[in-house]
């Protein structure tokens, strides 16, 4: 038998000599290999890897700014907007090449290694959610509310305030304006890139506010029985509130007109309820304020949305008639401009301590049309006995007294008459008040047993005349006391000649509103 001779091709022996290289070179990334102006030859996968994200990092430190007007901006480097190496496959091909496909392909890839190099190029990426967050944290700075046209009145009728547009930053808008600019246009380097800014338009026309001339609804309560303190947080409150225009759907909120209540703000300690008790708080007396409105608002048939009636009956309107906001419930008096022209409310108070409240708008009801309100007391519930609370931070002679507080349960009606004949009748809310009895809180602190004893005997009686006649007996005995010492030494220093005969007089202090009753 002849024996037959294999012969195999020049070209057969190269590539399998070839694929024999590939597979010991493998771990290895071939000569000629570069990303950017990184040479990776002979470099691991890793080692290429962290010479690729040391490239990416080297441009971290590149200040870009994002303008949001034309003098203000915020700065920020390319890591604070979350720089990354977006195109982390280029580094799986770069490996691979020549050594991945068929031994033909592999083969021509190597040999054209030998006269170019092959180049991969990195592509940036960026954190769209801290370039978001950025933006959201820093650019409120550059917002400018609109300022919708406005209505003043004075003694001669209403002046008009055009109003003026604003500029808000679009977060949203921006952060996908700056990512994409990022993405296809920055270079690596320092860059400017503008903001989305949209224009807030204002509210209103002049020739709009030119027709709120009519009377809505208007309503007065007195606080001529209020000290100087409440009467001042009334007149505060009231001015707070006077002269502010609501455009058609806007909601208006008595608490946010009037607050904070602080002395910077305007006011005073006054008497106020809590928890079925008169306290002195900072603004006591504000709720006659929004009672006040309620009523206008009542009267102008806006769409009262939040309302909210005392722990304890106020005597300044009808059981119901009331609103009362406060800060520790968050109670707050609201309601919304239903009409379809804006509205202006004026508030006044005068010297004789009557505080009114108007509301002017555009009238588009009948003539004919009467609304009045009528408040329906369903139950009257009488107080308790009288209460003595001993008090052992305050001295013998200290004693306050708190009147009783019958509790109710009432309703309010809205009657529409037209043309004077009752058409109508909706009841508007439901209110129930807290009874309250007399009470009165004497102080106990002494040193003086007999003292101790007698006033002690009379919170005994549970009587509040008792305790407050002989809490009184012993306040005139400390004032006498305090008064003679005072004399004494007035005497005594006009007997020795002063230390500066020259010196000015101290300058007077202007009088402080006093507290004073009825509370809110």
């Amino acid at each position: 038998m002849k024996r037959r001779s294999v012969v195999v091709p020049a070209m057969l022996v190269v590539l399998l000599a070839f694929g024999t290289s590939v597979h010991a070179k493998e771990t290895k990334i071939e000569s000629g290999i570069y990303v950017n102006d990184i040479n990776l030859s002979g470099m691991t996968t890793e080692e290429a890897r962290q010479k690729i994200l040391s490239y990416v990092e080297s441009f971290g430190d590149a200040q870009i700014t994002l303008r949001a007007v034309d003098d203000g901006a915020i700065s920020a480097t390319a890591s604070e907007l979350g720089l990354k190496w977006g195109n982390e496959e280029i580094l799986e091909e770069a490996a691979s090449f020549g050594r991945d496909g068929d031994i033909l392909q592999c083969y021509k890839e190597l040999k054209d290694l030998e006269y170019q190099n092959k180049v991969y190029n990195v592509r940036f990426d960026f954190d769209k959610s801290k370039i978001r967050s950025l933006i959201e944290e820093n650019s409120e700075q550059y917002n400018q509310e609109a300022v919708n046209a406005s209505l003043t009145k004075n003694e001669f009728g209403f002046q008009i305030t055009e109003g003026q547009p604003g500029i808000v930053v679009d977060a949203a808008a921006s952060a996908d304006a700056v990512y994409d600019y990022l993405l296809g246009e920055w270079n690596g380097g320092a860059c400017d890139i503008d903001l989305v800014v949209a224009v807030d338009e204002p509210a209103g026309t002049a020739e709009e506010l030119a027709k709120v001339k009519d009377v809505l609804g208007t309503f007065t309560t007195s606080y001529s029985s209020s000290g100087g303190s409440r009467s001042a947080n009334v007149a505060n409150g009231c001015n707070l509130i006077n002269g502010i225009t609501l455009y058609p759907g806007e909601e208006f909120s008595c608490y946010e007109a009037v607050s904070p209540f602080s002395e910077a703000n305007g006011y005073y300690m006054a008497a106020s309820y809590l928890s079925g008790q008169v306290v002195d708080s900072l603004g006591g007396g504000i709720c006659q304020v929004s009672t006040t409105l309620y009523n206008a608002v009542l009267l102008s048939e806006l769409e009262v949305t939040e309302r909210y009636n005392h722990s304890m009956i106020v005597t300044y309107v009808d059981p119901s008639a009331d609103a009362a906001i406060a800060e520790s419930s968050g109670k707050d008096f609201k309601f919304k401009n239903n009409t379809e022209s804006p509205i202006y409310i004026e508030g006044i108070t005068t010297p004789d301590k009557q505080i009114t409240f108007t509301i002017y708008g555009v009238e588009t009801r009948d003539p004919g049309r009467e609304v009045s309100y009528e408040s329906v007391v369903l139950e009257r519930i009488p107080p308790d006995t009288e209460v003595i609370y001993t008090d052992a931070s305050r001295p013998v002679g200290y004693c306050s007294v708190q009147s009783a507080h019958v509790g109710y349960k009432a309703q309010l009606w809205k009657v529409v008459r037209e043309n004077g004949v009752e058409v109508s009748r909706e009841q508007i809310n439901s209110s129930s008040y807290m009874k309250a009895p007399r009470s009165a809180t004497v102080g106990i602190a002494t040193e003086d047993e007999g003292a101790y004893n007698a006033i002690m005997a009379a919170v005994a009686t549970n009587s509040v005349d008792q305790v407050k006649a002989v809490a009184g007996a012993y306040k005139a005995a400390a004032d006498a006391a305090a008064a003679e010492a005072a004399a004494q030494a007035a005497a005594q220093n006009q007997a020795q000649p002063p230390a500066d005969a020259g010196a000015p007089p101290p300058e007077a202090q202007p009088p402080q509103p006093q507290e004073g009753a009825p509370a809110q």
